[in-house]
């Protein structure tokens, strides 16, 4: 299978947790198409996971100019900063300080407009409009115990997925198009289920499979 797979399958097992600890001792870069970032380790890393690189890519055949674009738990960030340099106008919104911290910096650096909030899930972004909404979310099914296992963990009865999906309509729409990205390893159906009696529909539009496992992005709706 794998030890990246297992990194990701079993990020609770106590000899992955020391091995992630021990690579992520120490702020990392992270680049995609000439833009750089700084990860902290507090903050969701990019390195050894598959979902982000899979979204990059799937990213790079939408025109995003004019458009505005929100990364909704931007962890590193560099969605946004890829929106940006794709002439996006760029919303990054987190419940992490330090990843909107270093985010921010990114931002100057790299010279690609992204602001910053501070938000759980929509709560600090009400009445406002995005063309396009990407979302990377935590699945594996555990109560989370800081700020950072908040990006792998969605609570023990799918409280984040419960919160997102009675959130979401408000900002869906004709006009709207939002993505999401799953792997085979969460539970797929409890996470439909939630969204099928909030009205929301969960339609497959890309599957890939990398180093023997499968990640879905799915195109969200309203019934």
């Amino acid at each position: 299978m794998g030890l990246l797979r297992d990194f990701i399958k079993k990020i609770t097992h106590p000899f992955l947790r020391k091995g992630a600890e021990f690579y992520y001792r120490k702020p990392r870069s992270y680049s995609y198409n000439g833009i750089t970032t700084i990860v902290h380790p507090d903050v969701f890393p990019p390195h050894l996971t598959l979902s982000t690189k899979i979204l990059l890519d799937f990213m790079s055949d939408i025109d995003l100019t004019q458009k505005t674009f929100l990364e909704l738990g931007c962890g590193s960030g560099i969605i946004s900063l890829y929106a940006s340099q794709k002439r996006a106008t760029v919303t990054a919104s987190d419940i992490n300080k330090t990843a909107l911290a270093y985010l921010q910096k990114a931002s100057t650096e790299n010279k690609l407009p992204v602001t910053c909030v501070y938000s759980n899930l929509f709560e600090a972004l009400q009445e406002k409009h995005f063309d396009y909404i990407f979302i990377n979310p935590p699945y594996y099914p555990k109560a989370p115990e800081s700020t950072k296992q908040h990006a792998w963990f969605c609570g023990e009865e799918f409280e984040y997925f419960e919160a997102l999906f009675k959130q979401l309509p408000i900002y869906l729409s004709e006009e709207n198009t939002t993505y999401m990205i799953l792997s085979e390893d969460c539970e797929l159906e409890k996470i439909e289920s939630i969204a099928s009696k909030n009205d929301i529909v969960m339609k497959t539009i890309f599957t890939t499979k990398k180093v023997g496992e499968k990640n879905y992005i799915f195109a969200i709706s309203q019934k």
